[in-house]
């Protein structure tokens, strides 16, 4: 019988190895991942139905795509898409915009003390979410807030939880946390755009505003698109910020504002576990075709560009 070669040893030993390092990662990615969306596919294919004209025990019974059609004929469910849509048109379009204008700023032969301020714009995204809404809403309230007592100092008035600014407040809110991270994303694809490009450029005569518009964004194309795609996602799934301004008592922010406002009042207020899985699931599918779309049309753009 022969032995097996030096040769076949060494591949099943990094066959061995790289299992080593693998497997853990799909050991954790199917329990915190996998398992819970099996666990809520599972839960919206079945509701509870108290028997005895409400005196008998609540009784769990398959109820198939019962919670799916609920919720999409829910008024609540419907127009917390609505709000998202608004708030998503006016939030990445500042948001991205800002963090492209900042890093392109950084990146300028005419900027100083790079490294300052890339460390002073990132800051507000090393606070935690739910303390950055805390410290916003002290801004915001009558009051308390030094930023109105300065616009009263100049004769002016406002309100940041009125029906007409508090989508503003939210989206400034969640501007500050979000701006400096992404700049940050940005200013490391410009440092890999070469150089003697951009030199070329100048050469030909290209002003820095040209030079920054059609040479560096075109260039980084690519993490602008990964950018835009992250925060669409994440835009979505917004919860603390519209929570907290629901309880200071925003009027027209309520209890359903947003898709995940409405999850969690019908998980976690209603005890309607059904009814929130489908909500959460019908969210993911929003996720993932809203991912598609930012792809299909950011490759779009780079084609164009390239």
């Amino acid at each position: 019988m022969a032995l097996p070669s030096a040769a076949s040893r060494l591949r099943r030993s990094q066959r061995r190895t790289a299992a080593l390092f693998i497997v853990p990662f799909f050991v954790l990615f199917a329990v915190v991942m996998v398992a819970p969306i099996g666990y809520a596919l599972w839960m919206s294919l079945f509701q509870e139905r108290s028997s005895g004209l409400g005196f008998g025990g609540a009784e769990r019974v398959f109820s198939g795509l019962d919670n799916y059609t609920d919720a999409l004929a829910d008024d609540g469910f419907r127009s917390s898409f609505a709000h998202i849509a608004l708030y998503c048109a006016l939030y990445i379009p500042v948001m991205i915009g800002g963090s492209l204008a900042l890093a392109l700023l950084v990146d300028s032969a005419l900027a100083r003390a790079k490294r300052f301020f890339q460390l002073a714009l990132f800051l507000p995204h090393a606070i935690p979410g739910l303390i950055a809404s805390i410290i916003w809403i002290y801004l915001y309230t009558p009051g308390l807030s030094p930023v109105l007592d300065w616009i009263g100092a100049f004769g002016g008035t406002w309100d940041f939880y009125s029906n007409d600014h508090v989508l503003a407040s939210m989206v400034n809110l969640c501007a500050w946390q979000w701006t400096g991270y992404n700049m940050v994303i940005f200013y490391a694809a410009l440092q890999a755009v070469p150089r003697e490009v951009i030199e070329a450029a100048v050469v030909d005569g290209a002003g820095a505003l040209r030079t920054a518009l059609r040479i560096k964004v075109p260039m980084i194309a690519s993490a602008v698109v990964m950018t835009v795609l992250f925060t669409c996602v994440g835009a979505i799934q917004i919860f603390t910020e519209p929570k907290l301004l629901n309880q200071r008592g925003a009027p027209s922010i309520d209890t359903e504002w947003s898709p995940t406002l409405f999850i969690w009042k019908a998980g976690f207020v209603q005890h309607d576990y059904g009814l929130a899985a489908a909500a959460s699931l019908l969210l993911a599918a929003l996720g993932i075709a809203l991912s598609y779309l930012v792809t299909r049309l950011g490759n779009r753009w780079k084609a164009a560009t390239s």
